[in-house]
């Protein structure tokens, strides 16, 4: 697939110990779009000099709005294909190769498999999305989406899915799509889902509103 078509959207908040290094190697692949969501370190000055577009929130707006943003720029420069990952460094590049050769075979829509899930609300809502989708591992941040996935809906996320609306809607609605296993590799920094109460409860609150969601 022709790099020009594909942008690396990469949502970040104080991840300048790790976005220069992931924007480089992203480079490879396609058009890396960083989105800094308000950070108070590097993280804008690194990503924009290592060749990322960046895209600047005035206040920290979390992690659903700074990828809201990050679909928006790319399908306002025209690319064709969007492909997420985080600027944590947690997600391998070169596994972007994958999920491309999906999307050429015809994949609408590739899911991110990991090795590990480390918080309990993510095993539940894994069991969830596997009975009624089909889907292994909803909350990994690494997916390919084609931008006529994002076109179909009107936008990334409304209710603060963590990553999961777009995907959930693919499957629900009949796109096409395919999973990728990979092994994380340990986070540097912070994790954005905040401490181990909170995270569980976020995702919890996710799971609950896509069950009684309807499209």
């Amino acid at each position: 697939m022709d790099r020009s078509r594909i942008a690396l959207v990469i949502p970040a908040y104080n991840e300048a110990e790790t976005i220069f290094d992931v924007v480089s190697a992203a480079l490879n692949y396609g058009q890396p779009i960083v989105v800094n969501d308000s950070s108070n370190d590097a993280t804008s000055e690194k990503a924009s000099s290592a060749g990322a577009y960046v895209v600047s929130h005035a206040k920290n707006m979390g992690y659903d709005k700074a990828l809201n943003s990050g679909f928006k720029e790319a399908l306002r420069r025209g690319f064709e294909v969007v492909v997420t990952i985080d600027a944590d460094g947690q997600h391998e590049p070169g596994l972007i190769s994958q999920f491309l050769d999906s999307i050429d075979s015809g994949a609408d829509l590739v899911l991110g498999v990991r090795n590990k899930r480390p918080r309990f609300a993510e095993h539940v809502f894994a069991y969830y999305t596997k009975f009624r989708y089909g889907i292994n591992d909803p909350l990994c941040g690494m997916k390919a989406y084609k931008i006529s996935v994002y076109e179909s809906l009107g936008h990334f996320d409304s209710y603060g899915s963590i990553g999961t609306e777009l995907a959930i809607y693919a499957a629900r609605r009949g796109f096409c799509y395919s999973q990728v296993d990979f092994s994380v590799k340990d986070r540097i920094g912070r994790s954005r889902f905040g401490g181990s109460f909170v995270a569980n409860f976020r995702i919890l609150r996710s799971l609950f509103i896509d069950i009684v969601r309807v499209y």
